[in-house]
């Protein structure tokens, strides 16, 4: 039995992403995306533009929220207050491994200090 074909493509996270593009790769319509956007959960880098670009960034954290909003019959404004707790949750994340950092570099020197006293 062959395993299943995965649809695989490498993100920069510095890039942009079109709405087609993000349509596509989050399983959601251009006027559900275009809904969040409404709500202010989903920003274009610059709405000037014809044509909305957002960063590669948001793709994980609407991956996610896309995936929960099929798996529990979500409606678009919970998805909105979804994504606003997703960057919440990494930003709480990476302000914990910076402390985490901090300590452990505290810990080593004091350590050092130590030995040659």
């Amino acid at each position: 039995m062959k395993p299943p074909l995965l649809d695989v493509a490498w993100l920069d996270a510095s890039a942009d992403v079109t709405v087609s593009e993000l349509s596509r790769v989050c399983a959601m319509s251009a006027a559900e995306l275009d809904e969040l956007v409404d709500y202010g959960a989903l920003v274009p880098l610059d709405r000037a533009q014809p044509e909305r670009l957002f960063s590669a960034e948001c793709v994980m954290p609407l991956r996610t929220a896309s995936r929960l909003r099929r798996d529990f019959d979500l409606d678009l404004f919970t998805v909105a207050m979804l994504l606003d707790y997703l960057h919440q949750i990494v930003a709480l994340e990476r302000q914990l491994r910076s402390l985490q950092a901090q300590l452990t570099a505290q810990a080593v020197t004091k350590a050092a200090s130590c030995r040659y006293e």
